[in-house]
């Protein structure tokens, strides 16, 4: 740990000496993108916008969503080059708005739409250097300390050409940039192995649930024919009057969940053994949770339980193949009620089979959660990494 305020807690053999202090505006001249007539979207040459910024490591022409027919001028005004940096204008909350990605296909020149920002370089930097530089808690901070509004924040140019940021010699950002990638690389081979998985297992309970592929006992014999009945027969429902707003004052050691997981540890519990918990009202609604025992749900949720002979994470594969979507009420607020759903038809075969058939669904689930484990951990490396291999 070096005292010097401009130098990297963490840094490669054979680079010394203190980082350089710029102005964003020094580095980057800044533009707005173009609004088209709505008839001119869809087709045509294509056309970065705020989601291709988000939802991607860097951008290329080909991962780009959207696309617009511009005229030769239109182009040549808003093109989208090979180390070019676009910005989000705008976002409903101050902690998103600003965010950076890089444009890195060499080949294909792009244009970007009213929402963005395009940064072109006055002088060479490393491309991937700057998206990662950019992407750090203190640049961020910087970027949004600057963005004004209430009910929706923006930066524009002149925010952002005085962003200040700490930057380093070309031969370091490229040092930097390549070891950053290897470990996004590393991440996203991560995520697309889970993806696959879950892939995989989405299309053995899609047979599994329609009879075209069977299990056989241990002495290689047919199990019993399913019996069709309705959910209600082989599932109970149980609410909860458990207030977000109540947890922080009353509850203590515990688990409660909520839509997006476990909330918080409780100092009481409802359910003694395992169930199955869904969202019944608001924006997660239908969604599905495993919750294991002594524990209990928020309000928004509602406790489904197995009957006698049904086994509990059976019955959470077989909830998980049904489509909630179509029992949804409400038009402000949607809403999915026990009474509609427990209607739905279901094939349920004999207990031995539900629990080879759990059995073998778990365990690629938990192929699953130690891959994301590891995805977890990578992702914390790299958020270390951005924090100690630039100036902070």
């Amino acid at each position: 740990m070096s005292k010097q305020s401009n130098i990297p807690q963490l840094r490669f053999k054979g680079f010394e000496g203190e980082w350089k202090e710029i102005i964003l505006g020094d580095l980057l001249t800044f533009k707005n993108g173009l609004n088209s007539d709505k008839e001119k979207y869809g087709k045509g040459i294509k056309f970065i916008n705020v989601l291709d910024i988000l939802n991607n490591n860097f951008i290329t022409y080909d991962n780009i969503i959207g696309s617009v027919e511009v005229t030769e001028k239109e182009f040549e005004k808003n093109e989208v080059s090979y180390g070019d940096i676009l910005f989000q204008r705008s976002s409903e909350t101050r902690a998103e708005v600003g965010q950076a990605n890089v444009y890195l296909d060499r080949n294909k020149s792009s244009v970007f739409g009213g929402f963005v920002i395009r940064g072109k370089a006055k002088y060479e930097y490393n491309p991937l250097f700057m998206n990662y530089l950019l992407r750090t808690p203190i640049a961020r901070k910087e970027i949004t300390d600057k963005s004004g509004g209430s009910t929706r924040y923006n930066v524009g140019q002149d925010t952002l050409s005085q962003v200040q940021l700490t930057t380093t010699t070309l031969p370091e950002q490229e040092k930097i940039a390549s070891f950053l990638s290897a470990v996004d690389e590393k991440i996203q081979q991560l995520t697309r192995k889970a993806a696959l998985l879950e892939q995989y297992k989405k299309g053995v309970m899609q047979q599994l649930f329609s009879g075209k592929l069977r299990f056989k006992d241990e002495n290689g014999e047919e199990y019993a024919d399913w019996e069709e009945k309705k959910l209600g027969e082989v599932a109970t429902k149980k609410s909860s009057n458990i207030s977000a707003n109540k947890i922080e004052d009353n509850f203590g050691d515990f688990i409660i969940y909520g839509a997006s997981g476990i909330l918080k540890k409780v100092d009481f519990y409802k359910e003694e053994n395992d169930y199955i918990s869904i969202v019944k009202d608001g924006a997660g609604v239908g969604r599905l949770l495993y919750c294991k025992g002594k524990s209990s749900v928020l309000g928004t949720m509602e406790i489904i339980s197995p009957k006698q002979n049904i086994d509990t994470y059976f019955l959470f594969c077989l909830l998980s193949n049904i489509d909630f979507t179509k029992y949804i009420t409400g038009s402000t607020i949607p809403h999915i009620y026990f009474k509609d759903y427990s209607i739905e038809n279901c094939g349920i075969p004999s207990l031995p089979e539900q629990q080879k058939i759990a059995g073998f669904l778990s365990g690629i689930d938990e192929k699953i959660g130690v891959i994301k484990c590891e995805l977890g951990k990578m992702q914390g490396f790299k958020k270390g990494l951005l924090q100690r291999m630039f100036v902070s």
